[in-house]
Parts: C-alpha cells; sequence; structure tokens
C-alpha cells in the first residue's frame, strides 16, 4: 500500500465518521427548532392572541389587563409544564426501549404507566385525596410496580422481563375498571379527567416539582448515559466492553422515575413515550438519542395540546385522548415493518 493510498483510506475513514455526527446534529437543530415552534404557537396563538412584544414586555413585568393574567397564570404554565413532560416521556421511553433492545417495551406497554394510573385513582376513589397526595402516591405506584416487574422478570433485556410487564398491564388496567365501577359519579369524573391524560391543570407548583425533579435525575442520567449504547449489545458483550451489569438497572431506575413524575403532573399521556424513542432512532439513521426522543415528545405533547384545545370544534380534547389515537396506528406500523426484535429500528 502507497503512501496515496494510505491518506485516501484515512480520508474516506474520518468522513465516515463525521457522517453520523452531521446527521446528528442536524437532526437536534431540526427538532430543537420544531420544539421552539410548538411552544410559540401554543404561547402565542389560540383564543387569546398575543404579539412577540407583548409576550416579553409581560415577561419583563409589564401589566396588561386580562393578557397579563391569561399568559401568566394559564398560557404559559400550561406550555412549560407540556415541555417538562414531553422531555419526561420522550427520554423514559426511549431509555426503555434501548435497554431492554425491544422497540414495543415503553412504561406504557410494561405497566409502569399503569401502575402510577392504578395507584392515583385508587388514592382518589378509596382515600379520597386530591391534589398532591394524589401525585405522590402516582410516583409511589410506578416505583412499586417497576421493581415488583424487575424482581418476578428476571435479568434485564429479557423478553420474561417484558411479558410480565404486560400482564401487571391488564391486571392493573382490570384493578382501575372495578374501582370506577364501584365509585360514585362524582369522584369517577374526578378519576377520569386524571386518567385522560392532559394539560388542563397546569399550574407553577407543579411547574416547580417538576423542575426540581429533572434536576436531581437529567445529571443522573447523563452520568450513566454513556452505557446506554454498549448495554443496546447485549449482556456479555456489554460487560467485554467495561459496560458495568448494574449501569442499565440504574439507567431503568432512571427512567421509571421520569416516567412516574411526568405522569404524576399531567396524568398518564398515552403513548407519547412510545412513539419518541422510534422516530427519533428513525430521523437519527437507527441510531438511539434519548436528547432526539426527549424532543420528539416536547413536540408530540405540545403538538396534540393546541390541537385538541383549539382545532377540534368547540370541545376540548385531553392530549392523551389525541396522542392514543395516534399511537395506536403507530403500534400497527411498528408491527407490520417486523419492528419488534430485540434490537430497536
Amino acid at each position: 500500500m502507497t503512501v496515496t493510498d494510505l491518506v485516501r483510506d484515512v480520508a474516506v475513514v474520518r468522513r465516515a465518521r463525521r457522517a453520523p455526527r452531521r446527521r446528528y446534529a442536524l437532526v437536534l437543530a431540526g427538532l430543537t427548532g420544531l420544539a421552539i415552534a410548538a411552544f410559540a404557537v401554543n404561547v402565542l396563538l389560540g383564543d387569546y392572541t398575543y404579539t412577540v412584544p407583548d409576550f416579553f414586555r409581560i415577561l419583563a413585568g409589564e401589566e396588561i389587563p386580562v393578557a397579563s393574567y391569561l399568559l401568566m397564570e394559564s398560557k404559559l404554565p400550561r406550555a412549560v409544564l407540556g415541555v417538562l413532560v414531553g422531555l419526561c416521556f420522550g427520554a423514559g421511553g426511549a431509555i426503555f426501549q434501548a435497554t431492554l433492545r425491544n422497540p414495543l417495551a415503553s412504561p406504557d406497554v410494561v405497566g409502569v404507566t399503569w401502575g402510577a394510573s392504578a395507584a392515583a385513582v385508587f388514592a382518589v376513589l378509596v382515600l379520597g385525596l386530591r391534589g398532591t397526595p394524589v401525585s405522590l402516591a402516582a410516583v409511589l405506584g410506578a416505583v412499586a410496580v417497576a421493581l415488583l416487574i424487575r424482581s418476578v422478570g428476571g435479568a434485564v433485556g429479557g423478553h420474561r422481563l417484558i411479558l410480565v410487564g404486560v400482564a401487571l398491564t391488564a391486571a392493573l388496567a382490570s384493578l382501575v375498571q372495578y374501582l370506577l365501577s364501584r365509585a360514585s359519579i362524582w369522584d369517577v369524573q374526578v378519576a377520569l379527567q386524571w386518567l385522560a391524560g392532559s394539560l388542563h391543570a397546569a399550574d407553577w407548583a407543579t411547574v416547580r416539582a417538576l423542575v426540581l425533579a429533572l434536576l436531581v435525575l437529567v445529571p443522573l442520567l447523563a452520568v450513566r448515559a454513556r452505557s446506554l449504547r454498549t448495554t443496546q449489545l447485549g449482556d456479555d458483550l456489554a460487560t467485554a466492553l467495561g459496560t458495568r451489569r448494574r449501569d442499565p438497572e440504574l439507567l431503568l431506575l432512571v427512567a421509571v422515575l421520569l416516567v412516574a413524575f411526568a405522569v404524576a403532573a399531567s396524568g398518564p399521556i398515552a403513548f407519547v413515550a412510545f412513539m419518541a424513542g422510534p422516530t427519533a432512532r428513525a430521523l437519527n439513521g437507527g441510531r438511539t438519542t434519548i436528547v432526539g426522543a426527549a424532543l420528539v415528545g416536547v413536540v408530540l405533547v405540545l403538538a396534540a395540546d393546541f390541537v385538541g384545545h383549539y382545532l377540534i370544534g368547540d370541545i376540548t380534547v385531553p392530549v392523551g385522548v389525541l396522542t392514543g389515537a395516534g399511537g395506536a396506528p403507530f403500534l400497527l406500523w411498528l408491527l407490520a415493518r417486523g419492528a419488534t426484535g430485540r434490537n430497536p429500528a
């Protein structure tokens, strides 16, 4: 091999290594732009519209009758909560699918979301709780179900763990239906509003609580996320490459907490965690990207909230209803293209 051939080969390798990075940067830039656009649409448009200068004047403290109250107490906390919830669902779903090496292994399917839902419904219908205690019950329920799945299902990444989660999902759904059938009409309405998954009850207290949770969980995720790429190769190979066996479990714990806090803040917004990961992977050339999935989650939640709030006649459709309607054909598409194996597509 001549020096010229060697230089040419090195240049080819460098271009091959730069191409995925360039695509990744473009994907993140595009998704960030979409997320910002969706946030702006939710805040500035709707029943009461704002100009960009008015928006910044209100943020700076200027008082504009009616407009200031609607923006600061309704539209802005709703949009900010949509961003935070979308980040949690998107990142949590991507971690589930990558760690368990199955694109169907989202919190919705495995049972974590239903654990939170069943605990919250129990708190509302049986214990008569409202507000923050219901949110705490949802978090505890999600964590308890995740621990139960792990103890019964065996090793992280095994098909048995997913099957146990599916079985628990069916059992928890039956429990929720039973509780709804035994409760008063008023309590059932409260529980159903929560189960639908929406941002209608957004306030700054909920936003602050979710921000605090993210301030703890995001650094933990950043520390452990490096092992995610090798985790997808299988337990034995990942260990040979230096990944500790506890890393997948720690990543899953972070994902469970992300989803649990999101469900506690907004209710179980269906299929966002399920759709975000595969969508981000498809845009990124088949490579898992937690940041990309988080941004896809933001776009999905904000877009569904705006459509359900303003574009469907005179009624308000909860976010979870629209994302659930979109998630069903998405699942059928994944099944049709055969993306149900152990390795995410």
